[in-house]
């Protein structure tokens, strides 16, 4: 690895980008470096940190904003807001621990442009719909601002959510603008105990379609060792003020009578079973190739039950059945059968999550894209990176 820049302000990164872009030479733009092994190996001699562009802007508890630096770090963001009782509704995960990297979470920036959002997304939204508005510098080198501090603010393209889900491939962003919401005074997860794959999609189906507002819903097959190995379980969540807790499980029990082994799970042992699910940690200690696999909720399971056929795997399912994760339990990732299981189901996309470096060079580790779409996605690259310094291969090799 070849020289690596460490800007510590906006001012100092446009310099760098600006220097990459007139000497056609990419970047390999990381926040602290938790995520490099997620994505496609960049092929570059010099590494961009963006953790240095750290610090919180302003906040306003009160009017539920947060502008913070794009580098500050994940941990920082999360107390700062739990002191005055809110949080990031989108609730983002900590991957280290499924990805062998730092036991950090990373930066606030990654989390973005990742679009990394856990187990509430149901409810919340993803991680893009949570993003005000944002200050990035191009691959021009040419520092650029999109939308605001408030929620209707955008005119033309929206770039700060486009900016999610880019892996640092279009611009490096110095700092945004977040809607926040209060914590939840009360929460509590129903627990469905010993359903098979078809009663667990029913369940969650009717679970999301009650007047009970789940927040999350989750399955976890028999042996999956999260809380019991004993018992597959659906996972159902409740958050709100106690009245309307008390109120909301009591109508879903009503819709869920018919399954009789229920039970339920108070405060902090809620919150810690959705944070360890959250954070993928019945997949960590592994170095297998994991799947992120999404279809539609009812989808889910028929996916699952054709690639049982054919493989050993173990899996889970968030997002309401919507959300598989996938380890494949030999070496080798099977991205062509898996693709095409998902096709003949309902369609959907799959990415691979974990994989060893050699497989990170051959597999299309995201989901390939048509014709049409990647002739969209070239141009856009153009637009804003018309050097291909930025990333250049990170989720496609040919952008």
């Amino acid at each position: 690895m070849g020289e690596g820049f460490h800007p510590t302000t906006a001012q100092e990164l446009e310099a760098v980008v600006k220097w990459a872009a007139a000497e056609r030479t990419p970047l390999e733009v990381i926040g602290s470096g938790t995520k490099r092994t997620w994505g496609r190996q960049v092929q570059s001699a010099h590494t961009l940190r963006t953790d240095g562009i750290s610090g919180i802007v302003d906040y306003q508890p009160a009017e539920l904003v947060l502008t913070v630096k794009a580098g500050t770090s994940l941990e920082e963001v999360q107390k700062l807001l739990k002191d005055h009782n809110q949080e990031l509704p989108f609730e983002p995960a900590n991957l280290s621990a499924v990805l062998g990297t730092s036991e950090t979470a990373g930066t606030i920036g990654g989390v973005l442009a990742t679009n990394l959002s856990g187990p509430r997304r149901l409810k919340a939204g993803a991680a893009r719909d949570h993003v005000l508005g944002l200050e990035a510098v191009s691959g021009r080198g040419e520092i650029f601002k999109a939308g605001g501090r408030v929620v209707k603010n955008v005119t033309g393209y929206d770039l700060s959510r486009g900016f999610c889900s880019s892996w640092g491939t279009l611009s490096v962003a110095t700092s945004f603008s977040l809607k926040v919401l209060p914590r939840a005074a009360k929460e509590c997860t129903c627990v469905l105990l010993g359903l098979n794959p078809t009663q667990a999609t029913q369940a969650m189906t009717e679970a999301m379609g009650s007047s009970a507002e789940v927040s999350s819903a989750a399955y976890l097959p028999k042996g999956f060792c999260l809380l019991s190995q004993e018992f597959s379980m659906v996972l159902l969540r409740l958050e709100g003020i106690p009245a309307s807790i008390d109120y909301r499980l009591e109508k879903l029990r009503g819709v869920l009578k018919k399954f009789t082994s229920q039970e339920l799970i108070e405060g902090q042992a809620s919150r810690k079973t959705w944070g360890d699910l959250r954070d993928l940690l019945p997949f960590a200690g592994s170095t297998k190739p994991l799947w992120k696999i999404s279809v539609s909720p009812t989808a889910g399971q028929q996916v699952v039950a054709e690639l049982e056929k054919r493989f050993a795997i173990k899996y889970m399912q968030d997002w309401g059945g919507g959300l598989v994760w996938v380890e494949m339990q030999g070496d080798e990732p099977h991205d062509v059968p898996l693709r095409r299981i998902i096709a003949e189901n309902g369609g959907g996309h799959a990415m691979l999550l974990r994989a060893s470096p050699e497989l990170r060079a051959s597999v299309e580790l995201f989901q390939p894209l048509p014709d049409t779409l990647l002739h969209l996605t070239k141009r856009l690259k153009a637009q804003f990176d018309p050097h291909s310094v930025l990333n250049p291969g990170r989720m496609y090799a040919s952008i």
